[in-house]
């Protein structure tokens, strides 16, 4: 199976026509025939039910013609890093966080490290699931974590970048935005949006404020479900400092609690690189030096 092959079958799905998916792949039809009928053959199954009106696809060819689809952006993301690799980089540092704002000092740390080591690429990975599993498999080369989910994990180095705290995020207009620290009891009759995949500290005090009973609750899936039922009116939420992306969308007030999140950065103990330790290096400095930056 060719890529050629791949293109033109993903053009005549879309058209269910073999002349305009032709004309769109610039050959003629008899080629643009020949080669769907060669990837048939090769597969084994029948892609599309051929009529004089054009053509239909048949079930199987559905299911193929989707999973081409992503194997083809795929390929073509794969392709544009190999051409920006190629024409300036010698090496490569990836890196997996969940969310931008999760390394809040990233870009800068990219820009200061692209002015020590101009021929090393950082390549941010954005994985909201699975970054463990990405990292452990060797597919990036720094994971951002907390601390609690390295524990007893071999052939790993743990580098220490932040304590990040609890806030509660709250409409600018909603009366608690004008509070300095939020406490238990000013969320006594207000409705706590909770879950969506919460870290276990977070878990800890979300139990502990319902178990008041003086404190409604709402099942949200995600934190971007949350934010947009904050912005609805529909409650307020608990976060950890390190999504906050400082928009000045919503108020972030500090939440009383002893309840913290230790983020760190994982690399492999058998990498040695020294762009890696310079690179980590440059990230710690930045967040040493912001002592009363909100994390």
């Amino acid at each position: 199976m060719t890529t050629k092959q791949i293109d033109y079958c993903i053009a005549l799905a879309r058209t269910l026509n073999f002349s305009r998916a032709a004309e769109q792949m610039f050959v003629s039809q008899p080629t643009f025939s020949y080669q769907i009928r060669l990837l048939e053959e090769e597969i084994g199954f029948t892609l599309f039910e051929r009529s004089g009106k054009g053509a239909a696809l048949t079930p199987a060819g559905a299911q193929f013609v989707s999973f081409l689809s992503g194997m083809r952006e795929e390929l073509k993301r794969a392709v544009e890093q190999g051409q920006n690799f190629s024409a300036k980089y010698q090496d490569s540092i990836s890196v997996s966080l969940m969310v931008r704002q999760a390394v809040y000092f990233l870009p800068e740390a990219m820009r200061l490290f692209a002015e020590a080591r101009p021929d090393v690429q950082i390549t941010p990975k954005f994985q909201y699931e699975n970054g463990m599993d990405g990292f452990l498999k060797d597919e990036t080369d720094l994971l951002f974590s907390l601390k609690e989910h390295t524990r007893h994990i071999p052939g790993i180095v743990v580098h220490e970048l932040f304590t990040s705290h609890i806030y509660l995020i709250a409409r600018r207009d909603d009366p608690l935005a004008e509070k300095n620290r939020i406490a238990e009891s000013d969320l006594y009759g207000r409705t706590l949006m909770v879950g969506g995949g919460s870290p276990a500290a977070l878990r800890t005090v979300q139990h502990r404020l319902l178990a008041t009973g003086r404190i409604s609750w709402f099942n949200s899936p995600d934190h971007d479900t949350t934010l947009t039922n904050v912005a609805a009116g529909r409650g307020v939420c608990l976060a950890p400092g390190f999504l906050n992306d400082h928009s000045g969308q919503f108020a972030w007030i500090p939440f009383d609690c002893r309840e913290s999140f230790s983020c760190v950065l994982c690399a492999h103990k058998n990498d040695n690189r020294p762009s890696v330790g310079v690179f980590l290096d440059i990230l710690k400095k930045l967040y040493r030096d912001a002592v009363a930056f909100p994390l």
